[in-house]
This record gives C-alpha cells, structure tokens and sequence, in this order.
C-alpha cells in the first residue's frame, strides 16, 4: 500500500442528510466486518459495497478508493475514543490524584479493549497512511482533557501540566500498543493495568505538588 498526501485521502464528500449519514454508517460497519474476516489484503471497495449493501458507484461518491476508506475508518475510531476518554476524564474532575490516576488507566484501557482485533488492525493501516493530521489531532485533543482533569486535583498542583499530561499519555499508548500488537490475553491486559496504575501514580506523586504548596 502506497502512502497517500492526507488531502488524497480526505472523503469526497460529507454526508448531510441523515439518509447518507446512514448509508456511511453502514459502509463503516461493512468495512470492519470485511477488514475483521478477510484482512487488510483482502478487502475491496466491491467486497465492503456487497456487505453494506450499497453500490460501488455509491462507495465511490464518499471515498475514492480503498485507502480513502480505511484511513475514514481509522479517524472515525479516533474520534470514538477521543469522546470516551474526554467524558470519563469530565466524570473524574474534582477527585484526588490517586482517583483520577486509577480512572483514567481504566478508561483507556477499557476503550481499548471493546473491540482489540480492530484495534490491532488499525495499528497495521495506520502506518501506511499518512495520518500524521490525525495523530496529532488525536494527541492535543486526549492532552487537553487530561490537563483539564489533573487542573481540578483536590490533593494536588502541577508546574507545566501540558507536558506532565503529555507524559502520561504517551506512556499509556506507547505501551497499550506494544501489548496490543503482541496479542490481547487476559492475562497480558491484567498486568497491562496493574503496571500502568503503578507508572501512573508513581509519575504523578513524583511531579505533584500539595495542593496550596508554593
């Protein structure tokens, strides 16, 4: 697969109305089922257009071509994840440091984990694509929630909390990912989120000041 410019890989066009916006829905849908079954290799605009049950000349009025498709794919899974963290990181405002460490490991994790085959295959796609735009997108928006969280801590403060959430983040996904890739076991995700709450706290406790502390 060739590495497209981001703007060759942009939708044709935007559903409107809500007619479209279900016909995308179910070309998302058929898209993941055919990429879940016959793999990357094996999926066609003409297979993923039969499972959803739509023509090829309609796949081709919203994506182009193949790579369109799963790079559409692969945002709509960032914004879901986005909107799941950003609303579990809304819900642990105002808690103590330990609470907030503990919720957001679990949120993570837990969103990670609803559908880990697709998520491992989107890992794959994406670094083929050119999705550089949507990566670091994805970056600011997890960054912002997390630094707004931490911000409300009841037990504690934090010098440059742009770079602490920067942090975290990154050591949550860098090693979710490596776990990811090597096969999702009960046991290897046990110890993903025993491991990950200990980094969590310890990083936090290391950087944190007592709340009114100069």
């Amino acid at each position: 697969m060739n590495i497209d410019h981001p703007e060759a890989l942009k939708p044709r066009k935007t559903p409107r109305q809500a007619r479209s916006e279900v016909t995308v829905d179910a070309i998302f849908k058929a898209t993941v089922q055919v990429l879940l079954t016959d793999g990357e290799h094996r999926l066609t605009t003409t297979r993923v257009a039969e499972r959803a049950g739509v023509s090829v000349g309609t796949m081709y009025q919203y994506f182009p071509h193949k790579r369109a498709l799963l790079y559409a794919v692969i945002q709509q899974h960032l914004t879901e994840f986005v909107s799941g963290f950003d609303a579990a990181c809304r819900q642990l405002r105002n808690a103590s440091m330990a609470v907030m460490a503990e919720g957001m490991v679990n949120a993570f994790i837990d969103i990670k984990i609803r559908n880990p085959d697709l998520s491992r295959a989107l890992y794959k796609i994406a670094a083929e694509l050119d999705t550089d735009e949507l990566r670091i997108s994805t970056a600011s928006q997890l960054q912002d929630a997390c630094t707004a969280m931490l911000a409300s801590a009841t037990d504690a403060q934090f010098d440059d909390l742009p770079d602490v959430s920067f942090t975290l983040l990154t050591a949550m996904n860098g090693t979710t990912r490596a776990v990811f890739e090597l096969g999702m076991q009960e046991r290897r995700l046990n110890v993903l989120r025993s491991q990950l709450l200990t980094l969590c706290r310890g990083y936090l406790q290391a950087v944190a000041r007592e709340r009114g502390a100069p």
